[in-house]
């Protein structure tokens, strides 16, 4: 499977967590990705899941983010796995987050 689609599903699994948390803090909140790393462990073939485990570190960020109105960056993993539950990837993304001036 090519890295760019992997790429994207792994930011997708990050991302989607911040937009939720996000919507729970009922604030007005910019994100973006600043910083990406990547590893391959083993050819990516068939369906692949990925998995990010940082609802404790978003949190975190956001209310600080709320807190001091003043960007915060924070780095997320994603690892992607087979079928047979095997890693072949891993992603890591810098996230920037900022409370929009309203």
């Amino acid at each position: 499977m090519f890295w760019a689609v992997q790429g994207m599903a792994a930011e997708l699994s990050t991302g989607v967590l911040i937009m939720q948390e996000i919507r729970r803090s009922k604030q007005s909140v910019s994100m973006l990705v600043v910083q990406n790393k990547a590893n391959f462990s083993k050819k990516a073939t068939g369906s692949i899941r990925f998995q990010c485990e940082a609802e404790d570190s978003i949190k975190k960020a956001i209310a600080q983010a709320i807190k001091t109105k003043q960007g915060v960056t924070f780095w997320l993993n994603s690892q992607g796995f087979d079928a047979s539950n095997d890693c072949v990837s891993s992603f890591d993304f810098q996230w920037s987050i900022k409370v929009k001036n309203t």
